[in-house]
C-alpha cells in the first residue's frame, strides 16, 4: 500500500538543492507530497559529566557553567541554522509545483529514517553529505547507512539536476533486480518514458528468457522496453551505457543475484553509485 509521501533528506551541502529537485520530479511522476527532514546532531552536553571529574576544585563549576552555554549556544545556532535549510528547501519544492512539509529533528539520520520510513513510498539522499562534497573517492557515510537500513527504495540523487528523458534498468534477474522490475510497472514514475532493460555480461538462454519475461511484465505496465545486453564486467558495462547512450537515471537492485553480503552495499552498486553521473534509484 502507497502512502502518497515521499521523503528527502537535506543536509546543507551542494546536492541538498539536487536532492530537492529530484524529489519534486518523483512527486510529480507518482502524484506525491514531499516531507524533508533535516537532522542535526545531539548536543555534546549529553556526555559532559564524564568530563568533570577531571576539573579541580572551585574552577570546576565555571568552566562547567561556561561549557554549558556554550553548548546552548551551539545547539540554538544548530536549530536557526537547521530552519534555513528547510526553509531553502521549501521554497524549492514548491517552486517546482509540489506540496511540501518539512522536519527538523536532533540525533541521528539512520534513527530518523527507521522512525519515519513508514511514511513515505520512496526515500531521496543525496550521494555525498556535507562533510563530502569534494570527497570523490567515496561515498557519503549516511548514504551507505541508509541504503543498509532503509526498507524503501533509495533515490540517489547527482550532484546536478538534470530532466529525466530515458531511464536503463540494471537487470541480473536476481531478487533486487526482479523487485525494480515490478516496481516501474506497477507506478507511474517511468509513464511515458522510454526504457531500457540491460543485462551486463554474456546471454544464455536462461538470461534471454529472465530478460524477455521481465519486458514482458514492463509492457503489460504500459511501458516501451528495449532489451540491451553489453558484454563486460556489470560495473563497467553499465556505466559505458549510461554515458554513451544518455540515459538520464538509472534503477538497479541495491545487491546483485549471487553477492555475498559485505559490511555495506554490494561492491557493484556501490561502484556505480560512485562512477555515475546520474540519479540511482535503488531496490531492497
Amino acid at each position: 500500500m502507497t502512502t502518497g509521501t515521499l521523503i528527502a533528506f537535506v543536509d546543507g551541502s551542494k546536492y541538498s538543492k539536487s536532492v530537492c529537485h529530484y524529489a519534486a520530479w518523483l512527486a510529480k511522476r507518482l502524484k506525491a507530497t514531499v516531507k524533508i527532514y533535516h537532522v542535526t546532531a545531539r548536543t555534546e552536553g549529553d556526555d559532559r559529566h564524564d568530563l568533570s571529574g577531571a576539573i579541580q576544585l572551585g574552577a570546576r563549576s565555571n568552566l562547567l557553567a561556561e561549557l554549558s552555554e556554550l553548548d546552548a549556544k551551539r545547539a540554538k545556532l544548530s536549530h536557526a541554522q537547521g530552519r534555513a535549510i528547510l526553509e531553502d528547501a521549501r521554497a524549492i519544492v514548491e517552486a517546482d509545483g509540489v506540496a511540501v512539509e518539512t522536519r527538523l529533528r536532533q540525533g541521528d539520520l539512520v534513527e530518523t529514517l527507521q522512525a519515519k520510513e513508514h511514511n513515505g513510498d520512496i526515500v531521496v539522499i543525496g550521494k555525498r553529505g556535507e562533510a563530502a562534497d569534494m570527497a570523490k573517492g567515496h561515498l557519503g557515510s549516511n548514504l551507505e547507512r541508509v541504503v543498509r537500513s532503509s526498507h524503501k527504495p533509495v533515490f540517489v540523487t547527482n550532484r546536478e539536476f538534470a530532466p529525466v528523458s530515458k531511464i536503463l534498468i540494471a537487470f541480473d534477474g536476481g531478487p533486487s533486480s526482479l523487485k525494480a522490475v515490478d516496481f516501474l510497472a506497477r507506478s507511474t514514475l517511468a509513464a511515458r518514458l522510454p526504457v531500457a532493460l540491460a543485462f551486463a555480461g554474456t546471454e544464455t538462454r536462461e538470461v534471454r528468457k529472465a530478460l524477455d519475461d521481465a519486458r514482458a511484465l514492463l509492457s503489460a505496465g504500459g511501458l516501451d522496453v528495449e532489451i540491451v545486453v553489453e558484454p563486460g564486467r556489470p560495473e563497467a558495462a553499465l556505466a559505458r551505457l549510461v554515458e554513451e547512450r544518455g540515459y538520464d537515471m538509472l534503477v538497479m537492485g541495491a545487491y546483485g543475484h549471487s553477492r555475498i553480503r559485505n559490511l555495506i552495499i554490494g561492491s557493484t552498486t556501490s561502484e556505480m553509485i560512485r562512477t555515475c553521473k546520474v540519479p540511482i534509484l535503488l531496490m531492497r
